[in-house]
């Protein structure tokens, strides 16, 4: 038992170690979590407890983590209550573990002659279509063949260090072209790491995906939240959707059918995903996620641990314009530090920490020296919250002799939307966040599965997108989208329409974006 956690434990820590040696440091923090879980007493100490009384081992590490999930499950906010599925993930991996020993194969990621193992273990263990708790998975015994050609991955819960494990395997033939994952949502950590590998993920599938025969062909349409097991006419090249678009983009801009010019970006939380985004034409970043890098972390970052992450990030735009955001340590992205009922969070947290803020503000100048770069302030909800950013940023700068840079706010919060002329006069630009704001405007909660870009379409919404468009107008400021309904081919042509010109997507996504704003026409047409 102990050596199957600590092999969990050292292989996580060991893939993360890879991952900060090709520079994908975001991809690597999301792997370490799992390993500090797998060396963590808390799922350890009751498993053994279980044994020792003659318990079942893979019961036993199956018991123990339902018991630390349903503590997790039980937390009032529903994103961080996803976290929950971080514990369930490392299990099956022991759970793997135990019964690769039991059968002398090397554990979950090989079978026991040792070749490529990605849908059993070396004892047959879970398949993508079984849980840890549920026993050998339809594709029964160690002796199954590793798939032929494009795959899709399905789990109870996709586990990010096996996708990222699996994704960049090259082994053989067999490509990983998806994931389903019946549990998670949009922001689970899984999802972040399937969009920047620009994969399509389906989170909340229905739960009988599970009891589907392995092996069997099968659609995954990820826009349209459906997967199709054994199709009446089957579509192989359906399957694949990694290959390469021509782009209409030029430095980031691309014109509409009736030439209205839109800029592109990228959104990104690493220096491979803003690789991505440029090769596809992107004219910058648009949206730099840097909390993801420390949502495991427990402590405040220092100032040389943000340049360690800004660093490589920025200085391969090759002068190109960037975004950075603060620290958005909310919904699924509270670290340990900062969990517990009652604690603050977010802005809030950062504005109140000694020097929180202010490390993150020097390092962000210092890395970004070789380009434009503005800075980014999430979730604000007051003006008062602005104005403390504005004077620790203007401070930074003058001890460092330089300009300020350009400040923006998220408006994601239904209120501030309401309010944009208030903001108005207080910064440089606005920065819609259509995910948050759509569920606020709706009442839906983020990790509900139905918490899709799409919703973005509902009047409500699109009249408060409009208000704060026109608002950034009378105020003279730019005005963005950098939300999820930006890189929907339902929602885009809406935002086109109430006069979003500037839109960041998912890197992935950025050359088939420019091609749908190429197709569009937006002069002439009614919007609802």
């Amino acid at each position: 038992m102990r050596a199957a956690f600590a092999a969990v434990a050292r292989d996580r820590a060991g893939l993360a170690a890879d991952l900060r040696a090709r520079g994908e440091q975001a991809h690597a923090q999301i792997v370490e979590i799992g390993a500090l879980i797998a060396a963590d007493p808390a799922l350890l100490d009751p498993a053994l407890a279980a044994i020792r009384t003659g318990a079942d081992a893979v019961m036993a590490v199956t018991r123990a983590a339902d018991a630390q999930a349903a503590v997790l499950a039980a937390l009032p906010d529903a994103d961080l209550a996803q976290r929950a599925g971080d514990v369930r993930q490392v299990a099956a991996a022991v759970v793997a573990e135990l019964r690769g020993a039991a059968a002398g194969g090397p554990g979950q990621f090989g079978t026991a002659a040792g070749g490529p193992g990605q849908f059993s273990t070396a004892a047959g263990g879970p398949g993508p279509f079984g849980t840890a708790a549920g026993g050998p998975g339809p594709f029964g015994a160690a002796t199954a063949p590793p798939p032929e050609g494009p795959f899709i991955l399905v789990r109870q819960e996709v586990d990010p260090a096996e996708l990222i494990r699996l994704a960049g395997a090259g082994s053989g033939s067999a490509v990983l072209a998806g994931a389903v994952s019946v549990g998670g949502g949009a922001s689970s950590h899984a999802a972040i790491v399937a969009r920047g590998l620009g994969l399509p993920m389906l989170a909340g599938a229905d739960p009988r995906v599970l009891e589907a025969p392995a092996g069997h062909p099968a659609i995954l349409d990820a826009v349209a939240g459906e997967l199709i097991v054994d199709p009446a006419e089957p579509e192989p090249a359906a399957v694949m959707v990694s290959e390469a678009l021509a782009s209409p983009l030029a430095d980031g801009i691309v014109r509409t059918a009736d030439g209205e010019q839109v800029t592109v970006l990228c959104n990104v939380a690493s220096a491979a995903e803003a690789k991505l985004g440029l090769s596809g034409g992107a004219g910058g970043v648009g949206l730099l996620r840097t909390e993801i890098p420390f949502t495991g972390a427990a402590r405040w970052p220092t100032e040389s641990e943000h340049l360690a992450q800004l660093v490589p990030i920025l200085t391969g735009l090759g002068g190109k314009s960037a975004i950075v955001r603060l620290l958005d340590f909310s919904g699924d992205k509270v670290p340990p530090f900062l969990a517990g009922a009652g604690r603050p969070y977010g802005l809030a947290a950062l504005l109140g920490a000694p020097d929180a803020l202010g490390s993150q503000l020097r390092a962000i100048l210092r890395a970004g020296r070789g380009g434009p770069v503005a800075v980014l302030v999430p979730m604000v909800t007051s003006a008062d919250e602005v104005t403390q950013v504005r004077k620790q940023l203007a401070e930074v700068a003058g001890a460092a002799g330089i300009d300020p840079p350009e400040l923006g706010i998220m408006v994601e919060v239904a209120a501030t939307a309401a309010q944009a002329e208030a903001f108005g006069s207080l910064v440089d630009f606005f920065s819609i966040g259509t995910n948050d704001l759509a569920c606020d405007i709706l009442g839906i909660d983020r990790a509900d599965p139905g918490a899709e870009p799409a919703l973005a379409a509902d009047p409500r919404v699109l009249a408060l997108i409009e208000h704060v468009v026109r608002a950034g107008s009378e105020a003279g400021i730019k005005v963005s989208v950098c939300g999820d309904a930006a890189a929907d081919p339902h929602v885009l042509p809406l935002l086109l329409g109430l006069g979003v010109r500037t839109i960041s997507v998912g890197a992935a996504r950025v050359p088939r974006v420019a091609q749908w704003i190429a197709a569009t026409r937006i002069r002439g047409q009614d919007v609802p």
